[in-house]
C-alpha cells in the first residue's frame, strides 16, 4: 500500500512541476547554460558558499557561456543577462516590472515598500513618493552631508601622517548610516561616535542575514525558519522596527502640534517666528502623502522609511569606498579631482558645501561613474516575468527569474574599450557614454523602476569625497592588491579598503 502512495506522490509532484515549469524546460533550449540535476537544478552551487564565491561563480559562467545564459535554482528557470540590447528590452517591458523572487527574502524587514511592491501598488507608491526627491527637497540635505562629513574627518584624523594603514570601509559605512538616518527620519544615531550602538549593529546583522538567504539553496526554503539565523533576524528587526515606529509616532505628534499652532495663528491673526529654518525629513513628507485620497498608515510609512534606510546606506558606502580606492591608486586622477574641488569650493576646508558646488564638480562625478562601472554598488538586479514575453527573438517564459549582470557588463570588452583601465574621461567630452546604448551603464538600474534616490546618492558621494579631498591625500600601502570582491546584493571589498592618508599642506585641522 505504501508503495502505491509513494508512486502517487511522485506522480503528483511530477505533474505539478510540469504544470509550473514545463514551458520553461521547453523554452530553455533557446539558451546556452550549464547542465543541471533534476529538481535540484544548479542549486547546489550556492550551498554554503561565501559572498566571494558568488562573484567567482558568475564570472566563471560568463567566461564559458557568454553574456546570456540560463541556469536552474531548483526547478526555477533563471536567465542571466549582461547584454545591453536585451537589458533595454527587459527593463522597459511593462510585464517585467516585478522584482525577482530573491528580493522576497527582504520582506521580513522591508515589508511591501517601494523596493518590493508589485505592479499597481508599486506604481501608486512611486508616483506619490517621487515629489520627495525634487531638487528643492534634495537641496536641504546638502547641509546634512557636509556636517556629517566634518565628523568623519575628525574621526579619521587619528590616522593622518602616521603611516598607519587602516580600513576606510567601516568608517564610510557609519557616515552613511548617520546621513541616511537624519535624512530619512530626522533623527541622529551618531553612528560615527557610537559604532557599537544597538541600532547600528542591528542594521548590519539584519542586512547580512536577509541577503545571505538570497543565495543559499537551503535558507531559501522554509527550513530557514527553524534556524538560529531566523531567531536572530527577528531580534534585530524588533530593534529596527521599534526604533522606526517610535520616530513615526513622535513625528506625527509634532506635525499635529504644528498644525494646531498654525490654525491658532490664523484664527488670532498672529505670526509665529521660530527663528530657524526647518528641514523636512523624508518621513515628514510621507506623513503628508496621500494615495487615492487616503493617508499612509504607520505600517506603510515604516515600510518606505526602512526601504530608504536599507537602500541608502550600504550602496553609498560601497561607491564612496571604491572611489577613494581608485583615487588612491591613480594619483594623477586624484590630483585632477582635488584641483577641481579647490577651484570650485576654495582652499578653506571648513567652508560649507552648497548644492551649486556639487553641481560644478563634473570631473569628480566622472570619477564616481567610472568607479561604478568597474565596481557597481548593486552588481546584480532581478526581475520576474509575469507573462511570457519575446525580446529580440528570444522567449522568456512566465514565472522566470531574470538576473541582470551590471558588474559583468561594465567589464566586457565588447561594450567598453579597454574595460579594465580606469578612465573617468569616458563619461565626458568626446568619449561620452551618450554616444552609445545607455543600457551599457546602469548602476542605478534603468527604465520605469530605476533608483528613485540616485540624485540624492550622487550628491552625497560628491559631498563627502570632496570634503575628504580638501583635508587629506589618499595613498595605498605598498604591495596592496586589487580588492577581492564579495557580493551580498551589495558589492563589497572582502578584506576592506586598506588606506593611508596624509594631511594637505597648510590646512588647519
Amino acid at each position: 500500500m505504501w508503495m502505491v502512495l509513494v508512486l502517487v506522490a511522485v506522480l503528483v509532484s511530477a505533474l505539478l512541476l510540469y504544470r509550473n515549469y514545463g514551458r520553461a524546460y521547453v523554452v530553455s533550449s533557446q539558451y546556452g547554460g550549464p547542465p543541471a540535476w533534476p529538481i535540484l537544478g544548479n542549486g547546489l552551487w550556492f550551498l554554503n558558499k561565501s559572498p566571494v564565491d558568488f562573484v567567482k561563480i558568475v564570472n566563471d559562467l560568463v567566461a564559458v557561456y557568454g553574456d546570456t545564459f540560463r541556469f536552474w535554482q531548483g526547478p526555477q528557470f533563471t536567465l542571466y543577462v549582461a547584454n545591453p540590447t536585451l537589458i533595454e528590452g527587459i527593463l522597459t517591458n511593462r510585464h517585467l516590472t516585478d522584482k525577482s523572487s530573491e528580493y522576497g527574502y527582504l520582506s521580513n524587514w522591508l515589508g511591501d515598500g517601494l523596493l518590493l511592491s508589485k505592479r499597481h501598488k508599486w506604481h501608486s507608491r512611486r508616483k506619490a513618493i517621487t515629489p520627495a526627491f525634487h531638487f528643492k527637497i534634495l537641496e536641504q540635505f546638502v547641509e546634512v552631508f557636509d556636517r556629517n562629513s566634518t565628523v568623519l574627518v575628525d574621526v579619521l584624523d587619528r590616522y593622518a601622517d602616521s603611516g598607519t594603514t587602516f580600513d576606510v570601509f567601516p568608517f564610510i559605512l557609519l557616515y552613511a548610516l548617520d546621513v541616511i538616518c537624519e535624512s530619512a527620519m530626522g533623527t541622529s544615531v551618531k553612528a560615527l561616535q557610537n559604532a557599537d550602538s544597538e541600532y547600528v549593529l542591528a542594521v548590519k546583522e539584519a542586512a547580512n542575514i536577509s541577503i545571505r538567504r538570497m543565495f543559499d539553496f537551503v535558507r531559501r526554503t522554509s527550513f530557514f525558519y527553524l534556524t538560529p539565523s531566523y531567531l536572530r533576524l527577528r531580534k534585530m528587526l524588533k530593534i529596527l522596527h521599534g526604533y522606526t515606529d517610535n520616530v513615526i509616532i513622535s513625528r506625527r505628534k509634532q506635525l499635529m502640534h504644528h498644525s494646531k499652532m498654525e490654525v491658532s495663528r490664523l484664527e488670532s491673526n498672529e505670526s509665529i517666528d521660530l527663528g530657524v529654518k526647518t528641514r523636512v525629513a523624508f518621513l515628514d513628507l510621507l506623513l503628508q502623502t496621500r494615495i487615492d485620497g487616503k493617508p499612509l498608515t504607520d505600517l506603510e510609512i515604516r515600510e518606505e522609511v526602512d526601504t530608504f534606510m536599507f537602500e541608502g546606506h550600504d550602496t553609498t558606502t560601497s561607491a564612496v569606498s571604491f572611489t577613494i580606492y581608485n583615487l588612491a591608486k591613480y594619483p594623477a586622477v586624484q590630483q585632477k579631482a582635488y584641483d577641481e574641488v579647490i577651484a570650485v569650493i576654495g582652499d578653506d576646508p571648513t567652508k560649507e558645501i552648497e548644492l551649486s558646488h556639487l553641481q560644478d564638480l563634473s570631473y569628480l562625478e566622472m570619477t564616481i561613474k567610472e568607479t561604478l562601472r568597474l565596481y557597481p554598488s548593486v552588481p546584480l538586479i532581478g526581475r520576474r516575468c509575469i507573462e511570457e514575453v519575446t525580446i529580440e527573438g528570444r522567449t522568456i517564459p512566465a514565472g522566470a527569474n531574470i538576473i541582470i549582470g551590471i558588474h559583468t557588463m561594465g567589464r566586457d570588452p565588447n561594450y567598453f574599450e579597454n574595460p579594465l583601465q580606469f578612465i573617468p574621461e569616458r563619461f565626458g567630452g568626446e568619449m561620452s557614454l551618450e554616444k552609445f546604448n545607455p543600457y551599457k551603464f546602469i548602476p542605478f538600474s534603468a527604465g520605469p523602476r530605476n533608483c528613485i534616490g540616485q540624485k540624492f546618492a550622487i550628491n552625497e558621494m560628491k559631498s563627502v569625497i570632496s570634503k575628504l579631498l580638501r583635508y587629506y591625500e589618499f595613498s595605498l600601502p605598498a604591495n596592496s592588491d586589487v580588492p577581492l570582491l564579495a557580493s551580498e546584493l551589495i558589492l563589497k571589498p572582502h578584506h576592506g579598503i586598506p588606506l593611508q592618508i596624509r594631511r594637505r599642506e597648510n590646512k588647519r585641522m
